[in-house]
């Protein structure tokens, strides 16, 4: 028995639905904002001195999180209430970094906005995974991804630092936002110059992670992406 005229055969694709191989895939997101945001953030942090910038990172950082939650591929009602709670939650730190109401204040925003970047890393690999096909947007996907992992380790030292109530670092070095972040990003990288060291078996643990994190993340996740892209053929 034939199908009826008209229709297509199970499991074909009709030609007219059929992708376009010249036509860009913009199913992966748009992640070159993003990307351009969190290095302007990082550049600010580490040539800008003050109190201020913690107020202003957190700002970024909700809406760094905020475009991965918009691209990724969730349910929009759970989209809307995570991003509540960020922003309700990033409201309330953002007062405690300008206010200080008591000692650890500080340290309360700063592991807030580690856990917001958390969220926002999750969000993004997340959305990596569930992209069939790697586009450019895909790899500037996966580099924010990397910046956001130092950036919020760099969060959690400075947090660290505060709510221990010891230095962070050996011989009482001090720790503000640009030897945190120089700290993180050295330390995911795997560079160890060894000028700045962490001092508690804590410390030293988180950082450990962070650098098997780092080579992990760009043994695989990265060099996949890098290795599976292929431009669009050009539209004739």
């Amino acid at each position: 028995m034939t199908d009826p005229p008209g229709e297509p055969e199970p499991g074909v694709v009709p030609e007219d639905a059929a992708p376009d191989p010249g036509r860009p895939d913009t199913s992966s997101g748009r992640y070159g904002l993003l990307l351009i945001l969190l290095i302007a953030t990082y550049l600010l942090s580490a040539f800008t001195t003050g109190s201020l910038i913690y107020a202003v990172q957190i700002v970024v950082f909700v809406g760094a999180t905020l475009i991965a939650l918009r691209n990724a591929r969730v349910p929009r009602w759970a989209a809307r209430l995570i991003g509540a709670v960020i922003v309700t939650g990033s409201a309330a730190a953002l007062g405690l970094a300008l206010a200080k109401p008591f000692e650890d204040a500080l340290g309360v925003a700063q592991l807030w906005s580690g856990l917001v970047l958390l969220a926002a890393v999750v969000a993004l690999v997340y959305r990596i995974l569930a992209t069939t096909t790697v586009t450019l947007q895909s790899i500037y996907a996966a580099v924010s991804a990397y910046i956001i992992i130092g950036l919020m380790f760099a969060s959690f030292y400075g947090a660290m630092n505060v709510l221990s109530g010891t230095p962070f670092f050996t011989n009482g070095q001090p720790g503000d936002t640009k030897t945190f972040q120089y700290f993180s990003f050295t330390t995911l990288t795997t560079l160890g110059y060894g000028d700045f060291t962490a001092a508690s078996n804590a410390g030293r643990a988180v950082a450990v992670m962070e650098a098997m994190f780092g080579q992990i993340f760009l043994a695989t996740l990265v060099a996949r992406l890098v290795s599976a892209f292929r431009p669009s053929a050009p539209s004739k």
